[in-house]
């Protein structure tokens, strides 16, 4: 069992690497896209519909639902990057079953790449929503002397993202590597459940918090 995914190394030329992360975390977006094409290429709109379909549409639904709850008004319009953050978290760290595997979100050059997409979507979407001038207004807002505190928010909170979710996933695999050591049997099986399960939650906490910058970011001051 390894610490990271960064030390699985496949193939390394010089300083170039190719270690578990680039690995998994490549074969998991394209398990992510091939799964979306099948999934969608036969969407029924009547009223008599597959399981799967049932299935997939209360998933979408929730996800839509949880968004809204945050606070965004078009919950739709950030329904796609929002719910793939959530998916590649929970499926990357549901995959954990799969002997070999190691998680890419346990290194932190995922974490801190998906809290970069989150760094760089928060404007975007703002300025979408407000103009460029009104989302350049809400770092002077309520005065002026807040410019440089909301500067260092924005940053902050993007380091935030990505440590907590490498340190979550990492203390659980040092816990895991522990038991093995002392009980090879019982304790590591009931740690791997409970990790599946806290994989869940900081999948759940990543897209909650990117949802509420979102929120934060997209807020308009129409009446």
């Amino acid at each position: 069992m390894h610490l990271s995914s960064d030390q699985i190394i496949f193939w390394q030329l010089g300083f170039i690497k190719v270690n578990g992360t680039l690995v998994f975390t490549w074969a998991l977006m394209l398990a992510m896209t091939v799964g979306v094409k099948l999934i969608t290429r036969r969407l029924s709109y009547d009223l008599q519909r597959a399981r799967w379909q049932n299935l997939l549409e209360i998933l979408v639904t929730a996800i839509e639902q949880q968004i809204k709850e945050v606070g965004v008004a078009e919950p739709r319009k950030y329904l796609g990057f929002l719910g793939t953050l959530f998916l590649f978290i929970a499926l990357a760290n549901l995959c954990t079953v799969i002997p070999g595997y190691e998680p890419p979100t346990g290194s932190l050059s995922t974490t801190a790449a998906l809290a970069l997409c989150v760094f760089v979507a928060v404007p975007l979407f703002g300025i979408q929503e407000q103009g460029l001038g009104g989302y350049l207004k809400s770092y002077i807002e309520p005065t002026l002397i807040m410019l440089p505190f909301n500067i260092i928010s924005e940053f902050s909170r993007t380091l935030a993202l990505a440590i907590r979710l490498f340190g979550n996933m990492m203390s659980g695999t040092m816990i895991i590597g522990i038991l093995l050591t002392i009980t090879p049997f019982i304790f590591p099986i009931a740690m791997t459940l409970l990790g599946l399960l806290t994989g869940m939650v900081q999948a759940y906490i990543f897209s909650i918090l990117a949802a509420v910058y979102l929120a934060a970011a997209t807020q308009t001051n129409k009446p």
